[in-house]
């Protein structure tokens, strides 16, 4: 116990260095404490105010409040290092350079990324509509942050990354709950076009299928080289398009035979000169 009393010791010096020790370490307590708590705050208030939008999907939600979680604990963590005299202004620098080497090096990742959250923002299609998508079609199967997966007619699964997604012009057949039908028939010159256009007529009035607001357009479109071609427009529901367009295909077809209206097709003679 004679260090207690080595006079060479400043205890004063020494206690108001150990207070203040004490107080930066609890100082740096209260940081940590208070960083994790709004840490988690943000992304409680983030998640409650996301879900309140129709218009964003949860996966986006779910990333962006942890996004929000994550940006505060890494300020927090500054603030600390700060707290402890370390300077942050040079971190800073190397965190956005590790940064901006990371943005470089996953480039395309990040642009996938990017396109997966502004699809599940936005929303030009959802699950089970059949689109079409820089040349591929079929029923949306998954959206992801980072690829968009569709089934094919005949059972092909399709994986399209996003940013190719975002990239490309997107046709949604299934967006509206109704789409219009447009076909043409071509009758023989010598036949009648009313009679012609009142079968049409009659077809579409005997299937259900057809809406009668808006009401069907049965027009004479083209005097063509070897026929005249009646134009049909029909609307009906999203789902019925395909079944009703290749019923009505065939029902005209056997209509205009059974009452005499022909059907031009091409035709080729061939004369052969005897020797």
């Amino acid at each position: 116990m004679d260090f207690l009393n080595d006079d060479s010791i400043n205890w004063d010096e020494l206690m108001t260095q150990g207070i203040d020790l004490g107080l930066l370490i609890l100082g740096a307590f209260v940081v940590l404490a208070v960083g994790l708590w709004l840490a988690g705050f943000v992304e409680r208030r983030l998640t409650k105010l996301f879900s309140k939008s129709e218009k964003i999907d949860k996966t986006v939600s779910a990333f962006l409040a942890s996004m929000g979680k994550y940006v505060v604990i890494i300020f927090t963590g500054i603030a600390l290092l700060d707290q402890f005299g370390v300077e942050t202004t040079s971190l800073v620098a190397l965190l956005g350079a590790a940064g901006l080497a990371i943005g470089l090096a996953l480039q395309g990742t990040l642009s996938n990324l990017a396109a997966g959250v502004m699809l599940l923002i936005f929303r030009p299609f959802k699950i089970g509509d059949f689109v079409e998508i820089g040349g591929e079609s079929g029923s949306v199967n998954a959206i992801s942050l980072f690829t968009t997966m569709l089934d094919t007619g005949d059972n092909v699964r399709i994986m399209i990354p996003n940013s190719s997604v975002w990239g490309s012009s997107i046709s949604n057949y299934s967006f509206h709950d109704t789409r219009r039908i447009q076909l043409v028939f071509g009758i023989g010159y010598d036949d009648k076009i009313d009679d012609a256009m009142k079968t049409i007529a009659d077809i579409l009035a005997a299937d259900e299928r057809c809406m009668k607001t808006p009401e069907p357009v049965i027009a004479v479109n083209e005097l063509g080289d070897s026929s005249v071609n009646v134009m049909v427009r029909v609307w009906c529901a999203s789902g019925d398009y395909w079944a009703l367009s290749w019923d009505l295909l065939k029902t005209v077809k056997e209509s205009f035979d059974n009452k005499g209206i022909s059907i031009p097709y091409p035709c080729r003679t061939i004369y052969t000169v005897a020797d």
